[in-house]
């Protein structure tokens, strides 16, 4: 299973983007701002490609999907929020897109979550590939 986040330009204190699952649109995300230097809890991810696990979330008290190996982060998941202040570096997801905010995360979560359990359970590799926005 191959997963796409395609970043656009921040919005406020959030970068908003589009996941795709195997090419096709999937839900909006919500992450940190993207910087040049990482501050803790407001810095998203490096673009990049990760395998994604399954795994127990001490703070969520839940499986959920675990990017592995992103350089200098740890614990970045992909989980329900709506705003900025609901991540620390995971990627949010939603069904729409209001300002600098997502709606529907729960929505939008539990179907993306269905299809990475179902991929995970077949033994399938799965991978999520970051790509920043392409600015003019």
């Amino acid at each position: 299973m191959n997963l796409d986040l395609y970043r656009r330009a921040p919005v406020g204190n959030a970068t908003i983007g589009e996941l795709y699952v195997d090419g096709v649109f999937a839900a909006f995300s919500l992450e940190d701002l993207v910087r040049d230097y990482k501050i803790d809890g407001q810095t998203a991810i490096p673009a990049g490609t990760y395998q994604v696990t399954i795994t127990w979330s001490p703070h969520f008290q839940r499986r959920l999907p675990l990017l592995n190996d992103v350089p200098n982060y740890e614990g970045v998941r992909i989980h329900p929020g709506n705003y900025a202040t609901d991540t620390e570096g995971c990627i949010l997801v939603g069904t729409q897109v209001a300002g600098a905010s997502i709606l529907n995360s729960r929505v939008a979560f539990d179907a993306l979550f269905a299809r990475i359990e179902t991929a995970s359970m077949n033994n399938d590799i799965i991978r999520i590939t970051v790509h920043d926005a392409q600015l003019a």
